[in-house]
């Protein structure tokens, strides 16, 4: 255990109101392809731009091509939970960890028995038709064929993710800075924090100590208390 895991330890050991704040590095580790990095979504082939597959004016225009993509790309439904994801359960089954803000929809933090989830982007694991609002799970839309409608009413099932040119939840965003804001110790894990207005929720944080921990440098390690440029599992892991 290096010097700089060891700090960690001590934050940690001597808190019990931490808030987790992730993104796609958290997921990598469980094998699923992040958006913006070499081998990143962003940096393959497709027809079209992924980011612009993943918007809401291509959803509504080429539905067909979208979810081609989205079942394709985005549901990873064999991915496992990781290191980082068990630790982070583990702390908020102690009463240390009192949030885990997530920028993924992939559900693996729940799948690893964390309960107080908030996800900024929404979740591959909730769908709902666009005439009735039935649910439907992600099996459900991955396994119809084409595009998939609802066996009730026959309109169109939408993923319950927050596409390009859709706003974020409120109710998610009011409870995000609710427990940043009140956060003794603020960790920030596997993401560039080049993604706005995620990024932004951070600047509530008015606690002891901001820690970074990212493969890469983020443009807010300058204001952080202690920096790993490392994978969050493989230091999670080390606790």
């Amino acid at each position: 255990m290096n010097n700089k895991v060891k700090k960690l330890k001590e934050i940690i050991d001597a808190t019990d109101n931490l808030v987790f704040f992730g993104g796609a590095g958290v997921s990598t580790e469980s094998g699923i392809p992040d958006f913006r990095s070499t081998d990143g979504l962003y940096n393959m082939k497709y027809k079209y731009p992924p980011e612009t597959i993943v918007s809401h004016t291509f959803f509504v225009r080429k539905t067909e091509e979208f979810y081609e993509f989205y079942k394709d790309k985005m549901m990873a439904l064999d991915a496992k939970p990781n290191k980082a994801h068990l630790k982070l359960a583990e702390w908020e089954r102690a009463g240390k960890c009192k949030a885990v803000v997530t920028q993924n929809i992939d559900g693996l933090h729940q799948m690893a028995g964390s309960k107080n989830v908030l996800e900024l982007h929404g979740s591959i694991h909730r769908n709902y038709c666009t005439k009735c609002g039935k649910f439907f799970d992600a099996q459900y839309v991955k396994n119809s064929p084409g595009v998939p409608k609802c066996d009730a009413c026959g309109g169109l099932i939408k993923p319950d993710v927050v596409l390009y040119e859709e706003g974020l939840d409120n109710d998610v965003i009011s409870k995000t800075v609710h427990y940043i804001s009140r956060a003794d110790v603020l960790i920030i894990g596997g993401t560039s924090l080049a993604v706005y207005p995620a990024a932004g929720l951070i600047d509530y944080f008015r606690g002891s100590h901001l820690v970074l921990i990212n493969k890469s440098s983020t443009p807010r390690d300058s204001q952080a208390d202690l920096v790993i440029n490392d994978s969050i599992g493989e230091v999670l892991g080390q606790l």
